[in-house]
């Protein structure tokens, strides 16, 4: 596109304030496990899952409509987004037997 093309668009000019109770759950989640990183996943249609991985190791999602309110939301909460799963932030997940078992209802729910 031509230099200060108006038709640009950028994440800056549609963003839009995230839903007050995906921001809250996301916030509640650090605030419960000692601060939060995000990977922000596209799942087509469904919109984008948040996955929340905790300082102490504990890990969660929430789901928001696109991936631009998933960054959003994150940033409202304080909660910084990695672009990828880095093998750290892999390391430092330790998903509980009780969250296994949702994962498994949820998959067969579908």
């Amino acid at each position: 596109m031509a230099e200060g093309s108006d038709t640009t668009l950028t994440a800056e000019q549609t963003a839009e304030p995230a839903p007050t109770g995906l921001v809250s759950g996301i916030k509640s989640f650090a605030a419960g496990h000692g601060g939060a990183k995000a990977v922000i996943e596209y799942v087509g249609k469904r919109g984008a899952r948040i996955v929340l991985v905790g300082a102490d190791g504990a890990w969660g999602d929430q789901f928001a409509e696109d991936t631009v309110t998933a960054r959003e939301a994150c940033a409202q909460a304080g909660v910084t987004v990695e672009n990828a799963w880095e093998r750290e932030l892999m390391d430092q997940m330790r998903p509980s037997n009780d969250l296994w078992r949702s994962m498994a209802r949820r998959t067969m729910a579908r």
